[in-house]
């Protein structure tokens, strides 16, 4: 067979040597060789570090489908890097006893109740940011982290999905764990 089964390239941090024997070795051990094919690829063309954390492969278990998923900081220090970039803002959505509100950060008192995230995404080149708003019932199924820190997985979502409206090519298939739910995994594709 004529198959790559390794690559060597450049990222931001520098060389990665990295083949479908390491990936199921040292990075995700239930994967096929099929997945680990495809996120051998996925991590060359795309040029991240699984060994940073810059990308994970993640199966629960042998006849789930395993899911690739992007680190948040891989995303924000991408679009830091374009130079259209100028800011962003997110935070919560959250029902107050003076009404619905938004709130940056993660940060909500007991007394109010998380709805959702939103996020704005600022280009050097748009009169207008790129906003998305997410619904907590949406995302939260009371999965790992979820359970853990709502308020943070909830930002993120919104974050990561406007920085993806913002600046499509830099994330052409990539998402964030906090947008993939255990047990709703997507097989790679």
């Amino acid at each position: 067979s004529t198959a790559i089964t390794s690559f060597k390239y450049q990222t931001e941090h520098g060389e990665v040597s990295l083949s479908i024997e390491d990936i199921k070795t040292l990075l995700c051990p239930k994967a096929t060789e099929i997945e680990a094919a495809i996120f051998l690829r996925k991590c060359y063309h795309q040029q991240l570090n699984p060994f940073l954390g810059e990308a994970y492969l993640i199966k629960y278990d042998e006849k789930a489908p395993a899911q690739m998923v992007v680190g948040k900081d891989t995303f924000t220090q991408r679009a830091e890097r374009s130079p259209q970039f100028d800011g962003l803002r997110a935070g919560l959505i959250v029902k107050a006893q003076q009404g619905t509100l938004e709130i940056e950060g993660s940060f909500a008192t007991d007394d109010q109740v998380i709805l959702g995230a939103w996020a704005e995404v600022y280009r050097k080149d748009r009169s207008k940011p790129f906003r998305m708003t997410v619904s907590m019932k949406e995302y939260n199924k009371g999965y790992s982290n979820w359970t853990k820190m709502p308020n943070t997985m909830i930002r993120k979502v919104a974050l990561v999905q406007a920085l993806r409206e913002a600046f499509p090519s830099a994330f052409v298939g990539l998402y964030d764990e906090a947008e993939i739910l255990e047990g709703d995994l997507m097989p790679l594709q």
